[in-house]
C-alpha cells in the first residue's frame, strides 16, 4: 500500500528526483554544497515532502556510511525514502563529476561567487517565499 505521505513513484517524479540530483551533484562538484541546498528544497516544493521527509531522504542520500545514527533516527520516525534517495545518488554521481570538471575550468573567484549568489537567492526564499 503506498504511503499517503510520499508522492507516488511516476515517471515524472522519478525525472524530477534524478535531474534534483544531478543538479546537486553539479554543485557539489562545483562549489561544495548540494543537499541542504538544493535537494531538502527540491523534495519540499517540487514533490510536497514534509521538511522531516527531505531531510531525512537527503541525508540517506549523503551521509548513510559516515551519519548512519542521524539517517536511522530519520528512518525510526517514517522520514526517510531509500528509493528517492537511490535515484537522488544517481543523478548526484553524474552531476558531481560534471560539476567538478566544470567548475575546475573556471578561476577560483568565479566559484566564490557563485556559492555566495546561491546562498543568498536559497536565504531570500526561506525568509520570505516560504510556504506557511
Amino acid at each position: 500500500m503506498q504511503n499517503p505521505d510520499k508522492p507516488p513513484m511516476t515517471t515524472h517524479t522519478i525525472i524530477v528526483i534524478i535531474l534534483t540530483g544531478l543538479a546537486a551533484g553539479m554543485l557539489g562538484g562545483m562549489v561544495g554544497v548540494g543537499g541542504g541546498i538544493i535537494i531538502v528544497p527540491a523534495l519540499v516544493y517540487f514533490l510536497a515532502f514534509s521538511q522531516h521527509q527531505a531531510q531525512g531522504t537527503s541525508l540517506a542520500l549523503m551521509l548513510f556510511p559516515v551519519g548512519i545514527l542521524g539517517v536511522l533516527n530519520y528512518y525510526k520516525r517514517g522520514y526517510v525514502d531509500f528509493r528517492y534517495a537511490g535515484l537522488l545518488a544517481i543523478g548526484f554521481v553524474l552531476g558531481s563529476y560534471l560539476g567538478s570538471k566544470f567548475s575546475l575550468s573556471l578561476p577560483e573567484a568565479n566559484i566564490k561567487k557563485v556559492f555566495a549568489v546561491i546562498m543568498i537567492i536559497v536565504a531570500i526564499k526561506m525568509l520570505f517565499f516560504d510556504k506557511k
